[in-house]
């Protein structure tokens, strides 16, 4: 299967599925904020244009031959910005058979460590969330109305080359902050594009799947784990409360779920590379800069 995929935002998470795609032989059309990064795009052979979110792409004619589209923009204040500007071109587009929305496991709200899946309602709590949550609605809403083959997927926390605990304990900016009973759900950035690429086989239009590894576990545990295969000191456990974390750092632990993964291994017969922190740290071991 080949086809054209285009990326309203081509960053962290869709450039790895992006080079999938690219080696296969696909068109790749994506966007970035800004005319340096549409450049930098452009040099690794993709077709690149600006979209910022707050203004249309110069030229709606360049989604024509997307057989295949991902939407990896944050949402902003009014849910999504792609929808806002160019809803209407993508409910005309002639060829798209699959469309992607990538959102997040926030949406669930905190569960007091408790295991949610795609059928647990959700009930965000972090205003990034509820705008999550909103985009989601507006975008699966657009598939009932004009039958745009819309697929939301729910990512956990995403790490992969260059970024992930590894990077921060290396340059002794990681932490060990104690929160009993608090869990974070994480993903490998190429398991993302493998549960993507899974799906762009085995479309199911409507359908919402949570993307996370198998294991949901203690943040300090996966920074032990980090210093320990860089051989290097394991910092010192510092009590939530007196961790001094901005409100953004501090508003992730406000939320304490466990995820439940089932749907893409059953539905998708994905089975992830890298099934914990443990396999995910040990394969980025060689990337770790310095």
């Amino acid at each position: 299967m080949t086809g054209t995929l285009f990326c309203f935002g081509l960053g962290f998470s869709a450039r790895v599925l992006a080079a999938r795609l690219h080696a296969q032989g696909w068109g790749v059309i994506g966007t970035s904020r800004s005319l340096e990064k549409a450049a930098d795009l452009a040099a690794q052979g993709y077709d690149s244009h600006v979209f910022d979110g707050t203004a249309s792409l110069s030229d709606s004619s360049v989604l024509a031959p997307a057989t295949h589209m991902l939407i990896s923009v944050p949402a902003d204040d009014e849910a999504d910005a792609v929808l806002r500007w160019h809803g209407a071109h993508i409910a005309k587009l002639p060829n798209l058979k699959w469309l992607g929305y990538l959102s997040t496991t926030g949406v669930y709200g905190d569960r007091n460590g408790d295991w949610v899946d795609e059928t647990t309602p959700i009930a965000p709590n972090q205003a990034r969330s509820k705008r999550r949550a909103e985009a989601e609605a507006a975008w699966l809403k657009l598939c009932r109305d004009h039958a745009v083959p819309v697929h939301v997927f729910r990512l956990a926390g995403i790490y992969g080359p260059g970024r992930n605990q590894l990077e921060g304990v290396k340059r002794g900016t990681a932490h060990r902050i104690i929160k009993p009973g608090q869990v974070f759900c994480r993903i490998h950035v190429e398991d993302i594009a493998s549960v993507l690429e899974a799906s762009m086989a085995r479309p199911d239009v409507g359908v919402v799947y949570n993307v996370a590894d198998d294991e949901p576990a203690p943040p300090q545990d996966v920074v032990t784990y980090a210093a320990q295969l860089l051989n290097l000191p394991v910092p010192p456990e510092i009590p939530f409360d007196q961790a001094q974390l901005s409100p953004m750092a501090a508003s992730f632990y406000g939320d304490n779920r466990r995820v439940r993964n089932d749907r893409i291994k059953r539905e998708l017969g994905v089975t992830l590379k890298y099934p914990t922190y443990r396999e995910g740290l040990k394969a980025l071991l060689p990337t770790v800069s310095g």
